[in-house]
């Protein structure tokens, strides 16, 4: 146990020592190493929200599930928190605290720990670079925390995160959207494709009349990529004759964002490639295939 208690008070520096990033090994060795009488009942009215957190949405469905399961059968684990000067800094645990709240309890099961402000971002980051349902631009927030906090590549993200470069470097290059394109893909509006095909353009102002015209006319991504076509618009990354790609290029992109690997189609075959058993293991939990 007192080797666990002092893992708690690593930084994501040492948590990068991992072959891949895993937030729920931390979580699990805070709650592992917990006693019975860690664990306090504390008001949800104290507890604020991680300021580090990426998140700004959260889907309602699933909370809504989750809240009709805690007044059935209560709150199981325990959130993680850090004692502010008033109230609660919410560590680890927002699905929970929102749908606790939304079962009407007053109080909630929690383990209080002593975490330092930078530690409390670095949590936040790597907690949701875990997490379902973040949209494209909070996880490029995400991703970005990253790389700045740790001076790292990339390269080294990708390989961390067990995802291929060029799905980093997608998801990053979003960051470069003009605001009011990013809030529509925050709001739901514009999907990951259609995102990743206006960052490719150079024109801002073009970039938010494609993003209206992708609401207003139900465009697809093939749609905005053929009209960019069209009116001859400069692109980040031109499509040279020699790469220019194939049929199924479009079911191959969407296939490599969703796994975060490279996807290959042709010969009525499909090649997804994995760097080692641990990215191979994400990728059939994400395919939702259980080898007993």
């Amino acid at each position: 146990m007192d080797q666990k208690k002092k893992a708690l008070g690593r930084g994501l520096e040492q948590l990068f020592d991992s072959e891949v990033l895993d937030f729920n090994s931390f979580e699990s060795n805070i709650l592992e190493s917990a006693d019975e009488s860690d664990i306090k009942e504390i008001p949800l009215s104290d507890i604020r929200s991680n300021p580090y957190q990426p998140r700004k949405t959260f889907n309602d469905e699933a909370l809504n599930e989750l809240a009709e399961s805690i007044k059935n059968y209560g709150v199981f684990q325990p959130i993680i928190v850090k004692k502010s000067i008033k109230g609660y800094d919410l560590v680890a645990g927002e699905r929970r605290v929102r749908a606790a709240k939304k079962a009407g309890l007053e109080k909630i099961p929690a383990i209080i720990k002593d975490f330092s402000d930078e530690l409390m971002r670095e949590i936040a980051l790597l907690e949701n670079l875990q997490r379902e349902n973040l949209t494209a631009i909070e996880l490029a927030w995400a991703y970005k925390g990253i790389i700045d906090s740790l001076h790292i590549t990339q390269d080294e993200l990708a390989n961390k995160l067990g995802k291929s470069r060029s799905s980093v470097t997608n998801i990053l290059g979003l960051l470069n959207l003009p605001t009011s394109v990013q809030n529509m893909v925050l709001d739901g509006k514009l999907s990951m494709g259609h995102a990743r095909e206006l960052s490719k353009l150079d024109d801002s102002e073009k970039i938010k009349e494609y993003a209206k015209k992708i609401v207003n006319e139900n465009l697809s991504v093939r749609d905005i990529e053929e009209l960019s076509k069209k009116e001859e618009l400069k692109r980040k990354n031109p499509i040279t004759r020699a790469t220019e790609p194939n049929e199924y290029h479009y079911l191959e992109r969407e296939m490599s964002e969703q796994l975060g690997t490279k996807v290959k189609i042709g010969n009525k075959k499909i090649e997804i490639s994995f760097t080692n058993n641990a990215d191979l293991d994400r990728l059939l939990e994400i395919m939702n295939i259980k080898i007993n």
